[in-house]
């Protein structure tokens, strides 16, 4: 069963930049799709950015030309670079993987697989 952990959330001013991380374990081969999700107080989760086994990368509207997502060094591992933080990036944020899709995409069904959440604030 595949896991996942999160890390690099915190606390920044509206401009800063944050970059959280995410490392899977508990799966032999190479996670091809994965990707970023948020959920923020009383609205629903919705997908950031997730990038797909040929390197292509989808944003939501929102962050695009903010944020910025990457496969990691480590095997089963991707990064997502956020600069020109905004308060209304405020949320939790979680790591998805697919174990069997392989194109970007940020439809929840299309992963198996979620970590716990790291929380991000901006305040203004």
């Amino acid at each position: 069963q595949v896991q996942l952990v999160e890390s690099g959330g915190g606390s920044v001013q509206s401009g800063g930049s944050l970059t959280l991380s995410c490392a899977a374990s508990g799966y032999p081969s190479s996670l091809v799709l994965m990707a970023w999700f948020r959920q923020a107080p009383g609205k629903q989760r919705e997908g950031v950015a997730s990038i797909g086994g040929d390197g292509n990368a989808v944003y939501e509207d929102s962050v695009k030309g903010r944020f910025t997502i990457s496969k990691g060094h480590a095997k089963n591992s991707v990064n997502l670079q956020m600069n020109e933080l905004k308060p209304e990036d405020t949320a939790m944020y979680y790591c998805a993987a697919s174990t069997w899709a392989l194109w970007a995409n940020m439809s929840p069904s299309n992963y198996n697989s979620w970590g716990q959440g790291t929380q991000v604030t901006v305040s203004s």
